[in-house]
C-alpha cells in the first residue's frame, strides 16, 4: 500500500561578499544549513557571476581557473573585444555576462544524513566575474 509522504522543503539565502574577480568558497555555510536527506538546489540571483563545484584542496586551481577565463574573455578595453556594444557599465561588465553564460548559475547536489554529497576535494564556490566588490545572493532550496 502506498502512503502519501509529506515533502519538507526549506529555503535559505546565502549572502557572499566579494572583493573582485575570483572564487569564493561557501561550502561550510551550506553544510551548516543542510539537514536530513534530499536534493539541494543552489541558484545565484545575478547575471555577472556563476556557481561552481571545484577542487578546494589546492588554491592554485582557483587561480588557474580565474586566469583562464580572464584570457578567454578579456575586458572590453582589449582590442579583441571591440565588437561588443554593451560597454556603458564598465569594461568588465559584458565579459562578466559572457562568463556567466558559459558557466552554471545553479547547482544540484544530493544531501544524505544532513550533508551535501560532495567528493573529497570538492567545494562549492561563487565565481565572481566583476572587478568591483559585490554582495551576491545565492538561494538554497532543500527538498
Amino acid at each position: 500500500m502506498w502512503r502519501k509522504r509529506r515533502v519538507v522543503t526549506a529555503f535559505k539565502t546565502f549572502e557572499i561578499q566579494t572583493t573582485g574577480p575570483g572564487l569564493y568558497e561557501f561550502t561550510q555555510d551550506v553544510c551548516a544549513w543542510t539537514t536530513g536527506t534530499g536534493l539541494l538546489t543552489l541558484f545565484v540571483r545575478h547575471t555577472s557571476c556563476s556557481l561552481l563545484i571545484q577542487e578546494n584542496a589546492d588554491p592554485e586551481v582557483q587561480v588557474d581557473l580565474q586566469n583562464f577565463f580572464a584570457r578567454l574573455v578579456p575586458p572590453t578595453t582589449d582590442p579583441s573585444m571591440d565588437y561588443l556594444t554593451h560597454t556603458y557599465e564598465g569594461p568588465d561588465d559584458m565579459p562578466a555576462h559572457i562568463k556567466a553564460a558559459m558557466l552554471p548559475v545553479n547547482l544540484t547536489i544530493p544531501v544524505m544524513n544532513g550533508q551535501p554529497v560532495l567528493g573529497t576535494w570538492q567545494g562549492i564556490y561563487l565565481f565572481e566575474h566583476r572587478d568591483a566588490p559585490k554582495k551576491r545572493t545565492v538561494i538554497g532550496h532543500l527538498a
